[in-house]
């Protein structure tokens, strides 16, 4: 039988696996909404399927990457999971995701007289810059804590 330690430390060793995977198809998934955004002949439902997947997908790693995570284990393995590194790690990474959304925000804002985006394209290269980068470097902290 798992105590609840163990099962804690198992759950964060596959958190610090699942994270950086995780990053890489949200960011795999981008090209495939801007596919299909810039095809002029996409069918309106195509693309309003593709926004809704990439909000659905968006608002469930901002939940992964803002809260403790394991919604479905008990309080107490909840709580241990989420230790003074983890905590350390989701601060890191959250700071992370809001410099290179103000990166990516600034960038667009001095390139927009340039090549000019849509409302709905600079807000999707904004969040799923931040978020994707926030993510990457919380997963990669904890994988990093975790061999240390």
């Amino acid at each position: 039988m798992e105590t609840i330690a163990e099962r804690a430390e198992r759950l964060t060793a596959k958190r610090a696996r699942a994270l950086p995977a995780l990053a890489v198809i949200y960011f795999a998934q981008q090209a495939s909404f801007f596919a299909a955004y810039s095809q002029p002949h996409s069918s309106t439902d195509i693309v309003h399927f593709k926004i809704g997947a990439w909000v659905i997908l968006s608002l469930a790693m901002l939940a992964a990457l803002a809260t403790k995570g394991f919604w479905f284990s008990p309080r107490e393995v909840r709580e241990l999971a989420d230790d003074e590194t983890s905590r350390a790690n989701r601060s890191a990474a959250m700071r992370a995701a809001y410099l290179v959304s103000t990166a990516v925000a600034i960038i667009l804002y001095l390139a927009q007289a340039i090549a000019p985006l849509s409302v709905l394209e600079a807000i999707h290269l904004i969040v799923s810059s931040g978020l994707g980068v926030g993510l990457l470097t919380f997963g990669m902290l904890e994988r990093k804590a975790m061999r240390g």
